[in-house]
């Protein structure tokens, strides 16, 4: 940062835009003698609407490009939504604070049915992520689970428009854009396990900004950095993107960390699910070894056929 002004990249989705929002206004809560300002930038994963995710590549597609902008000192810091952050944090970067959770589920919208049981057989589903449509699959091997790209506000109008009989979006994204209203159900994670980190918000900053950093500390959530730790080592060990089957989600429990996750085939029939509870100083070993455990049951396996050659040690 220099002297009193932080610039904040982000991407120009009303939800980008509400999460940046956020972080300025508590900064500025914090330091009223700051002046906080946004820059609005587009990702390839946002100029690519045509194609799903997973056809343009899964890591950094929300975050490159505000990366390189860090790195080039055009911004301070980026602000993102933690599932979409790829494990592997860019040289001169840093994950400086990791906000508060937010709630993680995944929604289930729709005009036509009050919940996802009342589907009918072959209904058409709206999503575009690999790790709903294969855990939807697993449990309704019926539907018809097809690719719904754009931002909050455009999935929902294609909805509208009677594209798809229900979507699925995150409950996060829908209540902080206001759209709570429009959830006729929150699925249990018994049929879909969130993204890593779903729900909270990533800060990351250049890795020597040491004033900043100091600054930023009040955002970083504890109990929900911890839990980050263990879903983002679970997700490291499978080398996988935003774009692979998995599902993980960490939950501190008297003392102890429980994580639980699942890896799918794309089709649905085959899923590994399991979990692991062990010390929260721990977090990092748990989700390594319950990604070793389900990899050794059958994921590994699934992600071959995915392409993704793994490099086991």
């Amino acid at each position: 940062m220099k002297h009193n002004q932080i610039v904040i990249g982000t991407r120009s989705s009303k939800l980008a835009l509400w999460q940046a929002d956020y972080v300025a206004g508590r900064l500025r809560e914090a330091y009223p003698e700051l002046t906080v300002t946004e820059q609005r930038m587009k990702t390839k994963g946002d100029k690519i609407l045509d194609a799903p995710l997973a056809k343009i590549g899964g890591k950094g597609l929300f975050t490159k490009e505000l990366e390189q902008a860090m790195l080039e000192g055009e911004i301070d810091l980026a602000v993102h939504s933690l599932k979409d952050m790829p494990t592997e944090v860019p040289e001169g970067l840093k994950l400086a604070a990791i906000t508060q959770r937010a709630e993680p589920g995944d929604a289930f919208v729709s005009n036509k049915y009050a919940h996802f049981a009342d589907l009918p057989q072959g209904a058409r589903v709206g999503t575009s992520s690999l790790r709903r449509k294969a855990q939807l699959l697993h449990v309704r091997p019926d539907l018809q689970v097809e690719s719904l790209r754009g931002n909050v506000n455009t999935r929902l109008q294609k909805l509208d428009d009677g594209l798809f009989d229900a979507a699925i979006l995150a409950v996060a994204g829908l209540k902080r854009l206001g759209f709570g209203a429009r959830i006729a159900e929150v699925l249990p994670q018994n049929i879909i396990l969130p993204a890593v980190g779903q729900g909270a918000l990533a800060i990351e900053t250049r890795a020597d900004d040491t004033e900043l950093l100091e600054r930023i500390a009040f955002l970083n959530d504890a109990a929900t950095a911890q839990c980050a730790v263990a879903e983002r080592a679970f997700l490291a060990r499978v080398e996988g993107g935003c774009q692979v089957p998995v599902g993980v989600y960490a939950t501190p429990r008297s003392g102890q960390l429980h994580v639980e996750a699942v890896i799918a085939a794309l089709d649905g029939q085959r899923l590994y699910r399991d979990s692991l509870t062990g010390p929260q100083a721990a977090a990092q070993q748990l989700g390594t070894e319950l990604a070793d455990k389900l990899l050794a049951a059958g994921g590994l396996a699934i992600l071959h056929e995915l392409g993704l050659l793994l490099d086991r040690k």
